[in-house]
């Protein structure tokens, strides 16, 4: 998370527009139908709010204006699919602006960084996954779970450093290349809670993803011998 006062206005207006057009545009794409029809998908959508806002509280703040913490759009994008997760997203930030966690002026910013790349990540593999119809319970896991976890991790974190290289108010340690070889401590983090997430949630509550098709990933496999 970036603080406002890195940003130049030229990048914060620019941020703004194109956050709040994804905004408009999962607000069309939402299954607002379903969602005022099932009170279970209700309860997934204010539980998973309250779940990222927790996660998102639980970061470090540097002096510099920088902030990390853990992401987990995977686990909510594979959950709620990518309209409500961008609305979820929303909604997270909005608690923090609340409590003086985060900066107005950032907003649009930080919401890119934070909710549009990783939840279009997220989706992007997703439907590669399901474009391959693979019956492996494990390719959907790691190739839907741990693998754009971690890649929306590297990404999310390089966009970040390119946004603040190019507006030119953050001064860049020297020491950047090696401090590139901590991206993986970065990325594993991110990739094993949001693995782990999917995982638990295919084992005991499939039902709960939209992501996940139960009549492939979970029929009994039929054996050779047997009529087909």
């Amino acid at each position: 998370m970036i603080a406002a006062d890195l940003l130049a206005p030229d990048t914060r207006l620019i941020g703004a527009g194109l956050y709040l057009g994804l905004m408009l545009y999962a607000v069309w794409r939402a299954p607002w139908l379903e969602l005022f029809s099932d009170s279970r998908r209700q309860h997934l959508v204010f539980g998973t709010v309250l779940a990222l806002f927790l996660l998102w509280l639980v970061r470090r703040d540097f002096v510099s204006g920088l902030s990390f913490h853990f992401i987990g759009m995977t686990a909510v994008t594979l959950l709620l699919d990518w309209p409500l997760a961008m609305l979820v997203g929303l909604a997270a930030q909005l608690g923090l602006l609340l409590l003086g966690r985060q900066d107005l002026a950032a907003l649009g910013v930080n919401g890119l960084l934070l909710v549009g790349i990783p939840v279009a990540i997220t989706e992007g593999c997703a439907l590669l996954v399901e474009r391959a119809q693979p019956r492996n319970l494990f390719v959907y896991i790691f190739c839907s779970g741990f693998f754009p976890a971690g890649l929306s991790a590297l990404t999310c974190l390089l966009a970040g450093f390119a946004v603040l290289w190019l507006d030119g108010r953050y001064e860049m340690p020297p020491w950047l290349q090696d401090y590139l070889g901590y991206l993986w401590l970065v990325m594993f983090p991110e990739a094993f809670i949001n693995g782990a997430v999917i995982s638990g949630l295919v084992v005991y509550c499939p039902e709960w993803l939209e992501t996940f098709n139960r009549s492939r990933y979970l029929q009994a496999p039929w054996k050779d011998d047997e009529p087909r």
